[in-house]
């Protein structure tokens, strides 16, 4: 007996869609998919259709302006894509927390969350009014055809990151050794 591959296909959808249930968000338009499309570096690469089935595996919220969306030392299991407001990077459990940088609409946050069963390395909290994505690792792992995507521009955006990173502590140090900051000259 002949397996026909497309009802193995289907039979595998009617699986997944058991184990991991939509979620009940709002509905996109076919204009905000473009627009998402294009401002969203996380997405960069896919096809309109194939984004179109990796946004319907978001959950949606709002967060008011000082909610946490993240909380720094948690186990973290999904990133995040800001599609409106604002949002404050923070670091440090004491008051106040040192402000590493604010994100608006069509930032990501939290990939290290997809990459590995990562501690949330920051606080992000809600500035303004925002509409949030959430994508769980488990959901992306299960769409190959966008989680190879989605996994190639996280690679993108850490290198990116690193290398800022990188040429901040340069400057840094550049700036300690012209003003004789942590040098051993004799006074």
């Amino acid at each position: 007996m002949k397996i026909d591959p497309t009802v193995v296909q289907l039979a595998a959808e009617n699986v997944r869609a058991q184990v991991l249930p939509r979620s009940e968000g709002v509905q996109l338009d076919p204009a905000m998919v473009q627009k998402i499309r294009q401002r969203v570096p996380i997405f960069s690469g896919m096809s309109s259709e194939c984004l179109a089935r990796t946004l319907a595996l978001a959950q949606h919220f709002s967060a008011r302006p000082g909610d946490l969306i993240c909380v720094e030392g948690e186990v973290g299991d999904a990133f995040y894509v800001l599609i409106s407001g604002e949002v404050c990077i923070e670091k440090g459990q004491q008051s106040p927390a040192t402000e590493l940088a604010r994100l608006g609409p069509g930032h990501c946050f939290g990939e290290m969350a997809l990459v590995g069963r990562h501690v949330r390395s920051a606080t992000v909290r809600a500035l303004k009014e925002c509409i949030v994505m959430r994508f769980e690792r488990q959901r992306v792992d299960a769409h190959a055809d966008s989680a190879h995507i989605i996994y190639r521009n996280i690679a993108a955006i850490l290198a990116s990151r690193l290398q800022s990173s990188s040429e901040q502590l340069v400057d840094m140090s550049e700036h300690r050794h012209s003003h004789g900051v942590g040098t051993d000259s004799p006074t």
